[in-house]
């Protein structure tokens, strides 16, 4: 009788609301998620000591437990916008434009480019000395575990960077796709700006 009642309910419930009941679970389950997600982020220890002394922001490799992140080694080079690494100059139409069609960008989650078979459009990855890297652009030498990290100048590419062999942390595996409001939603998420203002430049 119970089994029957709960089987009538289900049917009332998406015959008034148009809605199969249980892709509504999983949307408020996923929701649910989110939301402890969130929480969770928000209660990082790392966290809630640079909002006491912002003087004191830990490296973000520091401040969480990375290692429930699977792992992937990769050599990792550094790439601008400019003509050295793209044959594009400053007001050619597709200039600074990654593949995905967002722009390139150098923040708390920076552009990267990727082998789309390895990592897919859309991937978060970790780069230790690097910081988030949203995988946005793709390159004819960057095949197989390779990635290329934006940076804004070529002085910057060889100070910062140059070339390196690491273990990088896979956050997300992309969809195969990247929208410009999804990246300026990762960099304005409010629980990361503590670390975010490491990565942004000042003007002088």
């Amino acid at each position: 009788m119970l089994l029957l009642f709960t089987a009538a309910l289900g049917a009332t419930f998406e015959a008034l609301s148009g809605l199969d009941i249980r892709t509504t679970a999983q949307m408020l389950f996923s929701d649910s998620n989110q939301k402890k997600a969130e929480e969770n982020l928000m209660a990082e220890p790392a966290i809630q000591a640079a909002k006491a002394d912002p003087t004191d922001i830990p490296p973000l490799e520091e401040a969480f437990d990375w290692s429930q992140y699977p792992m992937k080694k990769v050599v990792a080079t550094g790439y601008t916008a400019g003509v050295e690494s793209t044959g594009k100059r400053p007001g050619h139409p597709s200039y600074g434009i990654t593949y995905s069609g967002v722009k390139v960008k150098r923040d708390l989650y920076s552009t990267v480019a990727a082998d789309p078979k390895v990592f897919p459009i859309g991937t978060i990855l970790f780069i230790p000395g690097y910081g988030y890297g949203v995988v946005a652009d793709t390159g004819s030498a960057i095949k197989g575990n390779k990635i290329d990290l934006y940076y804004e100048t070529v002085d910057e590419v060889y100070s910062n960077w140059g070339k390196r062999t690491l273990d990088i942390h896979i956050i997300e595996m992309g969809t195969g796709k990247i929208t410009e409001e999804e990246l300026i939603a990762l960099n304005e998420d409010e629980a990361m700006q503590v670390f975010r203002q490491t990565y942004l430049k000042t003007s002088d």
